[in-house]
């Protein structure tokens, strides 16, 4: 990572979204549109991973596209969907390990397929 930049919690990246879209983006597009932007995103997303890391082969539209910047744009639109309907990111993902925690405890480790 860019040491120039500096590291942000997941709340304020939410915060940092919805004061970008409040001054230059003007306004949230409805709910719907975002979900429909965010399945784009990862429709975009999977096409890199699968010419990267699977069988297909770059067209040359893919060519020079970053990996990381197609997560970024999946990871924005979700943040927007998230500060639209009040979902607090931090709060879900802490209780989301609890949950994991509890309910796959043992899960993965008496899984034959992951040995």
């Amino acid at each position: 990572m860019n040491k120039d930049i500096k590291e942000i919690t997941i709340s304020e990246a939410q915060n940092l979204v919805d004061q970008w879209i409040k001054t230059v983006g003007v306004r949230y597009f409805n709910e719907l549109t975002n979900m429909t932007i965010l399945m784009e995103e990862v429709g975009e997303l999977a096409r890199i991973m699968s010419r990267t890391y699977g069988e297909q082969s770059f067209k040359e539209s893919d060519k020079g596209k970053d990996l990381g910047d197609e997560m970024a744009d999946v990871l924005w639109v979700l943040i927007c969907l998230a500060n639209q309907t009040g979902v607090d990111l931090t709060q879900a993902l802490q209780k989301n390990f609890e949950k994991k925690n509890i309910r796959d405890a043992n899960r993965h480790q008496d899984n034959e397929k992951l040995r």
